[in-house]
């Protein structure tokens, strides 16, 4: 039998297993691993998609004329000049994402450290990742450049990258790049030739709402695709869906040609319920702007509690600006771990946390950081609550640390940072 192409199960979705089979086994775990969002579905939406049941013919390949109209809007509203037409709606913005890389075709330069399924979904697409850092405190851009010398240096070997993938705001590090590194992207994917596909699903979770993330879309419009869906503002990841905006002009008429053919060979068309109530929210009535508006402020709250925690450990962060993601780098407390604990790398700090304090946390491994990388990624999106009871309170607190169970789990984090911390030499600052 041949052998297909080696992909690892998605790093997060089985760190979520994992603790699940420890949580069923009677094990106290805290679930930081995952960035599946822990809020209830908003009722409209939940009305939207009952009374959408009956819908069940597959309908357009690229999505309803609903659905896609709506899509246009958002991106109008953020300042993105959009067609019904260059909108392109699938079961999740993850599948969009390996269609285009499909439709693409070539190689693709991916940010490090960078989401878990960029490089895997290259590799499913016959295609492979070309790594490129991002600057610091800027994750999700590859630095301009180190894309340039990187892309030179692949094409002189032989290879053929066409496209390369940022993510604004930025999944691991919860950062925002700045416009001027975003422009200077753009500038050099424009001098390269390549494909910008940004994605953007978590762009509507910046804290400072007067400072939103700045799409490449805006400084090269006919050469990038955005790509966001209701996973991340709405927590909707079970209901799988995503659209993306494609570039006006011939090229992105060429594209989207390309990816629709994709996609009737692989998903037929968009789930027919769940475009009803995604055409809804993507019209963002008042009450999903105050859903969003009260997520954005819990996961700012208790991201900062925990990055107290982090910091009060020692170890260096970036600030957080946006999403339920902190991205600690343990390298001030190397020494310190290596002899305390015999851990040498965010693996070893991913162990430690989890078998000694029950806390899933992702290494930096997983996010393509070199060996030795002492960093690992948490997430807060699970700490709002048990059920809905909690979390609708989570979401309508004024103070959500004030909340026992919140204020729980943040003290559990704490209290396993401040014992990774601990060894020979200083004592370790205790939150």
């Amino acid at each position: 039998m041949p052998v297909s192409t080696p992909v690892p199960m998605s790093a997060t979705l089985a760190a979520d297993e994992a603790l699940a089979r420890r949580r069923a086994a009677g094990e106290r775990v805290l679930s930081m691993a995952s960035g599946e969002i822990g809020l209830p579905v908003l009722p409209a939406l939940r009305e939207r998609l009952a009374a959408a049941a009956g819908e069940n013919a597959y309908g357009p390949v690229p999505g309803s004329p609903e659905l896609r109209a709506a899509a246009a809007g958002y991106w109008r509203r953020r300042g993105l000049a959009t067609d019904p037409g260059q909108v392109v709606a699938g079961p999740g913005s993850k599948p969009l994402l390996f269609a285009l890389l499909l439709a693409i075709g070539g190689d693709v330069a991916v940010p490090v450290p960078g989401w878990v399924s960029y490089g895997a979904q290259a590799r499913l697409a016959g295609a492979e990742p070309l790594p490129v850092p991002t600057r610091p405190g800027e994750g999700g851009v590859p630095d301009p450049e180190l894309l340039r010398e990187a892309v030179t240096a692949a094409r002189r070997a032989g290879r053929d990258p066409r496209a390369v993938v940022v993510t604004v705001p930025d999944n691991p590090t919860g950062t925002v790049a700045p416009p001027d590194t975003v422009r200077a992207l753009a500038e050099a994917a424009r001098e390269l030739d390549l494909v910008v596909v940004s994605d953007e699903i978590y762009c509507d979770l910046v804290y400072d709402t007067s400072a939103p993330a700045h799409s490449p879309a805006r400084y090269a419009p006919e050469r990038t695709v955005v790509t966001c869906g209701l996973t991340k503002n709405l927590a909707l990841g079970g209901w799988r869906t995503g659209v993306a905006r494609l570039p006006d002009g011939e090229a992105g008429r060429e594209l989207g040609t390309r990816l629709v053919s994709v996609a009737s060979q692989i998903w037929s068309s968009p789930p027919a319920p769940v475009q009803s109530a995604a055409a809804y929210a993507f019209g963002e009535p008042p009450e999903v702007i105050a859903q969003v508006a009260a997520a954005r402020r819990l996961h700012g709250t208790v991201v900062r509690a925990v990055a107290g925690h982090l910091v009060a450990a020692g170890a260096a962060l970036a600030p957080v600006a946006a999403t339920c993601y902190l991205y600690p780098d343990f390298a001030p407390l190397r020494d310190r771990l290596a002899a305390a604990h015999g851990v040498h790398d965010g693996d070893g700090v991913a162990r430690f946390l989890g078998e000694r304090h029950g806390v899933g946390v992702l290494p930096g491994s997983a996010f393509g950081e070199p060996a030795g990388s002492l960093r690992v990624r948490l997430a807060t999106s699970r700490l709002y609550g048990a059920d809905d009871g909690q979390r609708l309170a989570a979401l309508a607190a004024p103070d959500p640390l004030a909340l026992p169970w919140i204020a729980g789990a943040v003290a559990w984090a704490g209290e396993a940072l401040a014992d990774l911390a601990a060894g020979p030499g200083p004592a370790a600052r205790r939150p």
